[in-house]
């Protein structure tokens, strides 16, 4: 009796022990399925709203477009512009005229802007003109100022991954390979470096593919960023071939030419440095300094003399 009654515990507490461990199993499979619906949910979700956010942004570049078109110059002005968009990154074909469409809406957009604060405020038809004048030239000038600056970034950005590509496309051309080959291997090896200098490669590398000459394609890159080195970069790159002189050495001089100018700019940066900090010192650190160390002596001064009268 007691052996049927310790095998019928031994039984009971297996049956628990195995029902626990079953749903305890099945529990973390159960939240593994249910979250793997809901990121794929939420994937899909998200999918939307990237689709409807690029649909709806195509459809507003192309009425800026549109736009830009009618109001905007004529075409063969739009060397220049064109120009100054593919520097600061913008290659779509319609990058000119939505911009020149964003200038004009900006111009409206403030004049308007600057009437309803000069109607706020109550000023007279003149004052109105004026702050429509005023507001409406800002707005036409910081579109431009926005692509000034962003070419400003994108080509410092270009300067300080230039001196690493130089020596990525030594070392590759000591190891035996093409400059073309050259170029394919840096632009993916400066990626990690810079994405912009990634881009001018694999662009350069795509014209010559294409059928480009490659003299031809290295001059387009030297303007298509408007970096200074770059360009004489390419226009060393172009004698060499022209001339059938050894890369590998022409590079490693120019990298050395490249590392000696790099120097001289930081020096030149940090004698500046010392101009710079006049500004701070006099406005900032030396009235504050005046105020610790003469303050208390003021003080002092005027509550003697208010004792002597």
């Amino acid at each position: 009796m007691i052996y049927l009654v310790a095998a019928l515990i031994m039984t009971s507490v297996m049956t628990l022990v195995y029902g626990v461990a079953t749903l305890t199993a099945g529990r973390p499979r159960a939240i593994s399925r249910r979250l793997a619906e809901l990121e794929t949910g939420a994937a899909q979700y998200y999918a939307i709203q990237r689709r409807e956010r690029q649909e709806k942004r195509e459809r507003l570049e192309a009425l800026l477009e549109q736009f830009g078109e009618r109001i905007g110059p004529r075409r063969v002005d739009w060397s220049k512009i064109q120009q100054m968009m593919v520097q600061a990154g913008y290659r779509r074909p319609s990058a000119v005229a939505v911009y020149l469409g964003v200038r004009f809406l900006a111009a409206v957009g403030f004049a308007l802007g600057g009437v309803f604060l000069a109607t706020m405020v109550g000023g007279a038809p003149g004052a109105m003109i004026f702050a429509a004048g005023i507001t409406g030239l800002l707005g036409w000038a910081i579109p431009r100022f926005v692509v000034k600056r962003r070419i400003a970034k994108r080509q410092l950005e270009l300067t300080r991954a230039l001196a690493d590509t130089l020596d990525l496309l030594v070392v590759c051309v000591e190891a035996g390979l093409g400059l073309n080959q050259a170029l394919v291997r840096v632009s993916q090896e400066i990626e990690h470096v810079s994405h912009g200098m990634s881009e001018e490669l694999i662009l350069t590398n795509l014209e010559i593919r294409a059928g480009t000459p490659r003299d031809e394609a290295l001059r387009n890159l030297g303007e298509r960023t408007g970096v200074a080195d770059l360009r004489s970069l390419t226009a060393m790159l172009i004698q060499t071939d022209r001339f059938g002189t050894s890369i590998a050495t022409a590079l490693r001089v120019h990298s050395d030419t490249l590392r000696t100018k790099r120097r001289q700019r930081a020096e030149e940066a940090a004698a500046k440095t010392t101009i710079k900090l006049v500004f701070p010192l006099v406005l900032f650190i030396f009235p504050a300094m005046f105020v610790v160390i003469l303050g208390p002596a003021i003080l002092h001064i005027l509550h003697q003399l208010k004792g002597l009268q």
